[in-house]
């Protein structure tokens, strides 16, 4: 079965090829597929939802719609540091669920081609992320982990989040 974009899908398809917004934890550079990724925000404080993760932070009401929080550091399995004025949330859409990214700070947008990305180890050499990364970004001497957005939560995650967001919508 072939798939026909109309020419403003193709577009927007093409224009966001490629592209990554990078954020930063500890000392790691990461990288997220541009169009994932809906607004970058501040860091604002959050209600928290009984029995959920550690790393799920809260709710935050974005204009209306009910945005949960996941710390990026704490899901990644890093130390939990507290919040300063670099600290962001970069709000992504996976599967038409909102979900707010709490990173260190949010880095630029780079173009990476498909020959500066590399496949990342097999067996965990990376860490415990590296089930999260699809490639390592290679842009002159620096290295960017590529994640895959949809992966970032497993499915029973995802349908916590979807829980959440849709419970107060």
């Amino acid at each position: 079965m072939t798939t026909f974009l109309d020419e403003e899908e193709y577009e927007e398809e093409d224009t966001q090829r490629g592209r990554y917004l990078t954020f930063t934890l500890e000392d790691n550079v990461y990288g997220l597929p541009i169009r994932f990724v809906t607004e970058i925000i501040g860091i604002q404080t959050a209600t928290r939802v009984p029995e959920t993760p550690d790393y799920v932070k809260g709710i935050i009401n974005l204009r209306g719609r009910i945005i949960p929080l996941v710390d990026v550091r704490l899901k990644f399995g890093k130390e939990e540091i507290p919040y300063n004025e670099r600290t962001c949330i970069i709000v992504i859409d996976v599967n038409s669920v909102p979900v707010g990214l709490i990173v260190d700070k949010v880095d630029d947008v780079l173009t990476i081609e498909d020959e500066q990305i590399a496949l990342p180890p097999e067996g965990g050499k990376v860490g415990f992320e590296n089930r999260y990364i699809e490639g390592i970004g290679k842009i002159g001497d620096t290295v960017q982990l590529l994640l895959d957005a949809e992966k970032l939560l497993r499915t029973e995650e995802m349908q916590l989040i979807e829980s959440i967001a849709s419970s107060e919508n």
